[in-house]
């Protein structure tokens, strides 16, 4: 069998090779010119240089503490008569027989302290303004500017009569402490009552003092 002479690959390889060199040969002049045309911009750039400065560090000073100071020495009973006297400790005897015996309790009236319940607290008679109208303002602390509240712990008798009374709140060296105690034994009281039945009460009562 005979080969056809037109598609002898020997023959025409030589020609391809020389048209695919020529081509890009071609190719390339093209891109060559072409690239003539084109403007490159140029940019600055700012290089920032970081300066860097080593510090020496000083080297750190220990601090030498003082050493804690010595436990006390505990005594300890010896017989060895070689001691020294400043190191030994004369023997001492305690006689309990002769210690005081101790004071006795005070004796506190706790007659202020207990406590009553009760149906309807005492009242002046003719209201809280009676004690008022009956206080007479010291001259001292009327004329020293003082002013203020009085408070009287008062014991109202099962009669309506003061039994007894105690400042709670007082107003210092001013005469007003002796004046609201005066104008509240002024007045007649009507006793507390518990199930209809009169008691004896402690009760606090305020004083005022006001200058007009």
């Amino acid at each position: 069998m005979k080969k056809n002479p037109e598609v002898d690959l020997r023959r025409t390889y030589k020609k391809a090779l020389e048209l695919g060199l020529i081509g890009s040969l071609l190719i390339n002049l093209f891109i060559l010119y072409g690239a003539r045309g084109v403007g490159v911009e140029v940019q600055e750039f700012e290089n920032n240089i970081v300066e860097i400065k080593a510090e020496e560090i000083p080297p750190t000073e220990q601090v030498k503490r003082p050493p804690p100071p010595a436990r006390p020495s505990v005594p300890v009973p010896t017989e060895d008569e070689d001691v020294p006297e400043d190191e030994t400790i004369d023997a001492t005897e305690i006689d309990f027989d002769d210690i005081p015996a101790p004071p006795e309790a005070p004796i506190v009236d706790e007659s202020s302290n207990v406590f009553v319940a009760f149906d309807e607290q005492p009242q002046p008679i003719g209201g809280f303004r009676a004690i008022q109208k009956n206080l007479d303002y010291p001259e001292i602390a009327r004329k020293a500017g003082i002013e203020g509240r009085v408070i009287v712990n008062v014991l109202i008798d099962v009669d309506g009569r003061v039994a007894d009374t105690a400042i709670l709140k007082s107003l210092g060296h001013s005469g007003c402490d002796d004046a609201a105690i005066k104008a509240i034994r002024a007045v007649r009281w009507i006793p507390a009552k518990q199930r209809d039945r009169p008691v004896k009460v402690w009760v606090g009562i305020p004083v005022i003092f006001k200058l007009k």
